[in-house]
């Protein structure tokens, strides 16, 4: 576990080094910050719904952008190879790469926390939903991170590896919305499918623990589904 601490920290510096990081934690901010003030000064709404109901769809772009060079970058330069000759597991490796992701999506977030504390001191709110929304983000931006991780995996090209993971995640996060594409007995599998519907019950403060199981679930398998594919690179 020292390893993968380690790789994270220095998977998590590197991000800095490039405009990249920058560039994403900006956009997030002025998207999301436009959303919200938008709704609580010209709606006059003292509420975090419409930033939580838009993050997972602001995620399906901006994780895929974190996460596009953590293999792909590594496979490009051939910097991989000499990587697996260090004293370092491959889930090392990975586990080190899937939480630098998710460090990185926790940093960019620090700075929201302003939107719930402006509407706390012009009247009241309620922490319940706001907590739920936030332990929902960090389940949502980890399942992403892992299929980040695995579109990565799968190529040496970073613009394909973030079109790949950009589609998987809209894909997760829209199937519950295209239901009427589907058969009627597939549908409550279908809709269960649907990150949004996990992570907007999550967000009202709901903490139901098969919302919780479908996002390790998702993390599971992008993570086991990269060690495969990277196993069959070695």
């Amino acid at each position: 576990m020292q390893q993968a601490i380690r790789i994270c920290n220095k998977e998590f510096k590197d991000y800095f080094i490039s405009p990249i990081a920058y560039i994403v934690i900006s956009i997030f901010l002025l998207v999301t910050g436009w959303f919200f003030f938008t709704t609580f000064f010209y709606y006059n709404q003292a509420d975090l719904r419409n930033f939580f109901n838009l993050l997972p769809f602001t995620f399906s772009f901006l994780i895929p952008a974190v996460t596009m060079r953590l293999f792909s970058e590594e496979l490009n330069m051939g910097s991989y190879e000499m990587l697996l000759t260090l004293p370092v597991t491959f889930t090392d490796i990975l586990l080190g790469k899937f939480l630098a992701g998710v460090l990185f999506v926790a940093v960019a977030l620090i700075p929201t926390f302003a939107y719930p504390i402006c509407i706390a001191f012009m009247g009241q709110l309620d922490w319940g939903p706001v907590a739920g929304g936030y332990l929902g983000t960090i389940l949502l931006s980890a399942a992403f991170v892992a299929v980040g991780l695995f579109a990565s995996s799968l190529t040496r090209n970073q613009i394909i590896a973030f079109i790949v993971g950009m589609t998987i995640c809209f894909t997760l996060t829209l199937i519950d919305k295209m239901l009427f594409f589907f058969p009627r007995a597939l549908l409550g599998v279908i809709g269960y499918l649907g990150a949004d519907f996990h992570f907007k019950n999550i967000s009202k403060g709901i903490i139901d623990s098969r919302d919780v199981i479908y996002f390790l679930s998702v993390v599971f398998i992008g993570l086991y589904s990269t060690h495969l594919v990277m196993r069959g690179k070695n």
